[in-house]
């Protein structure tokens, strides 16, 4: 005994044509248009925008004022009348600034992998070499900001300082010492970057950058004291000596070529190198 379907032969076609999966199929069949590329301004707004979202990233840039602040009124509540200069406003400002403002570079850099955002940011945007520039040009932007923030902060502090101590507001940093000193920060901001993509984790990163700041020196100190050979050559390839003039004024034809070749040892080579294993690594 045989059976033959009693489904008539147009209601299988209906059935194909109300398929959802055969819809999509048949809307797929041509060609497909790329999605167009995420906008540089639209990274940069994103890019700035975790910068302050995060509570380090807000504690951090809220503690820059809040030092600037607080080394402003110690500098007026216990310098002598004497020192009320805006050098001695501009020195108690700049100590704070040189060790946090690293950490905000360093922090643009690891947050990609230390919250885990960075499979999200190289998806999205899959030329990283396109968000690296951003996160350095921004960290170098806030830097610059913050500098001139604090400047200003230094010289509302000499003017009130000498009106209270009742002596006269001394200003003695020239705009192109206080130039050069902003260049200097900028220098020590992009060697916390340079930690940062070399090491790509935000505490290897943050103690690597105080050793390079407060321990090193001192062990090139102690060298120079003792081995003649280092004496004269330490200023060649020691860039944190390389930069001390900067402070000081402007360099010397002799400083500016012993801090670019400090530099390009110290700063451009490992930066390289980091930029490198970023652009090569697997991102998890």
């Amino acid at each position: 005994m045989s059976t033959t379907s009693t489904r008539p032969t147009g209601a299988t076609g209906a059935l194909e044509a109300s398929d959802p999966l055969a819809t999509i199929a048949e809307q797929h069949t041509g060609p497909r248009t790329p999605p167009a590329p995420i906008p540089l301004s639209r990274v940069v707004r994103v890019e700035l925008r975790k910068m302050f979202d995060t509570r380090s990233g807000f504690w951090l840039m809220t503690g820059i004022a809040i030092l600037a602040l607080a080394a402003t009124a110690a500098v007026i509540a216990f310098a002598p009348d004497a020192d009320l200069t805006y050098e001695s406003f501009a020195t108690a400002i700049g100590v704070p600034m040189a060790v946090i403002l690293p950490v905000v570079a360093i922090l643009a850099v690891t947050s990609e992998w230390s919250q885990r955002t960075g499979l999200t940011t190289f998806t999205l945007v899959p030329a990283r070499g396109r968000v690296l520039a951003v996160k350095a040009g921004l960290a170098v932007l806030i830097g610059v900001v913050s500098m001139f923030l604090a400047a200003a902060i230094g010289a509302v502090g000499n003017i009130v300082g000498s009106n209270i101590a009742g002596v006269d507001t001394v200003w003695n940093i020239a705009a192109s010492n206080l130039a050069t000193i902003v260049l200097a920060n900028v220098l020590g901001l992009l060697v916390g970057f340079m930690l940062g993509t070399l090491l790509r984790s935000s505490a290897a990163a943050i103690v690597g950058y105080f050793v390079y700041s407060f321990v090193l020196p001192s062990a090139t100190s102690a060298l120079a004291a003792a081995q003649d050979w280092y004496r004269d050559l330490g200023p060649w390839i020691d860039f944190n000596y390389a930069m001390a003039p900067l402070f000081d004024g402007v360099p010397t034809g002799e400083q500016w070529a012993q801090l670019a070749t400090s530099g390009t040892i110290w700063l451009l080579v490992p930066l390289a190198v980091g930029l490198r294993l970023i652009l090569r690594a697997e991102v998890k």
